[in-house]
């Protein structure tokens, strides 16, 4: 029978200085002014409508992504805060994460961010590498992005991410081993460390850069992942890195198959109803002009996940996670018994790509190797 999970809240802010050649999330270069006040209430009464998602629960995290959420200011993010607490409530150890530019207008207002109610930055520095950073189209350079992380630390956020993308653009072993080394040196208790890939309807897509040969990009993951361990870092997501225990609630939640509420433009959302059976997935307006220019509802669509794509969204998120996940969170946040894939965990224990584990589903070394391959059997 399905049971309500965590609950977690989600915030777009989809505007940036500039559109990145990589980029494929909604988000839209920044004209002279961001219409900030317009914007933080309309969140406010998106938030309002999705109120009766939460069915009693308090948010378990928070998390402003974009776009860059750091072009806000911190009074405009404390007045979401404080809407999102006096309408649904906020757990004692709930985790606010905001994702920010490295830039210098930005690092100005970490302090800000802090005082209302930020407790961990996700910064995205993706090289320290001058060159790259260039080629990336990223508007800070190396030395940005060490002060950055320095004033996130002075501001009192000690809880950040790094953000590093491997596999750049002619990317030799040694950049990308200095690129880790830099942030580890940060004092960064956790690292988001992924390869970079091209994605349709990209300037990269359109025209593509010269990225290192397979063998390079082999030889990359591997000192990176051993980089990593000898560091003290422990992989517990497909990208994630975290030590001494830092990991991140918020994505933590969703690889469970957790709850969350989407607001702002493009947000996407997934949410449990138990008396209903169905697990909801919804979607917000995606252009901010429409989005702002709302006529009767912020919605785009909402529809029930069907019955025979539950069990591989699931496993699709759950086996993300390096430990895997609690076998019986599978009935819980599914509402379908085991039997509905006990045939294809056995087939996957067979070829040595899952475990056999009464406790988990979890992935063999292999399997976490091939996941693409072991998901194709769901």
């Amino acid at each position: 029978m399905l049971q309500l999970p965590p609950l977690s809240l989600y915030v777009h802010i989809p505007w940036c200085v500039r559109k990145c050649p990589y980029c494929d999330f909604n988000s839209h270069q920044a004209s002279d002014s961001i219409p900030e006040q317009d914007y933080v209430k309309a969140l406010i009464e998106d938030l309002k409508a999705d109120q009766s998602w939460s069915q009693g629960r308090k948010l378990h995290s928070i998390f402003f992504g974009g776009g860059t959420p750091s072009l806000f200011s911190g009074a405009a993010i404390g007045n979401i805060l404080n809407a999102a607490e006096q309408l649904i409530g906020f757990q004692s150890d709930i985790e606010i994460t905001l994702e920010a530019n490295p830039g210098t207008f930005e690092q100005k207002k970490f302090a800000d961010f802090y005082h209302a109610g930020v407790n961990r930055l996700s910064i995205g520095v993706q090289s320290f590498d001058n060159g790259h950073l260039k080629r990336l189209g990223r508007i800070h350079d190396s030395d940005q992005a060490l002060k950055a992380i320095s004033a996130a630390q002075a501001a009192g956020i000690d809880s950040f991410n790094i953000d590093l993308m491997h596999g750049l653009p002619e990317q030799t072993l040694d950049q990308a081993q200095s690129d880790i080394q830099l942030a580890v040196n940060s004092g960064a208790q956790h690292i988001s460390w992924y390869q970079l890939t091209i994605e349709p309807n990209t300037e990269f897509f359109s025209r593509p850069p010269p990225l290192p040969n397979d063998d390079r990009l082999a030889d990359i993951q591997l000192m990176g992942m051993s980089l990593l361990f000898e560091k003290g870092f422990e992989q517990y997501e497909v990208s994630a890195f975290a030590k001494n225990g830092n990991s991140a609630k918020h994505n933590i939640n969703y690889w469970q198959f957790g709850d969350y509420i989407g607001i702002g433009a493009g947000a996407h959302g997934k949410v449990t109803m138990p008396e209903e059976n169905r697990i909801m997935r919804t979607s917000k307006t995606r252009q901010p002009d429409k989005y702002l220019a709302r006529k009767a509802s912020f919605i785009a669509n909402n529809s029930a996940i069907a019955n025979d794509q539950i069990a591989l969204e699931f496993m699709m998120n759950a086996l993300r996670l390096k430990q895997g996940i609690p076998r019986d969170y599978f009935a819980q946040r599914t509402g379908m018994d085991t039997t509905h894939i006990d045939k294809q965990v056995a087939e996957l224990q067979k070829k040595g790509l899952m475990e056999y584990s009464d406790q988990h589903f979890v992935t063999t070394q292999l399997g976490y190797q091939f996941l693409n391959s072991v998901l194709q059997d769901f």
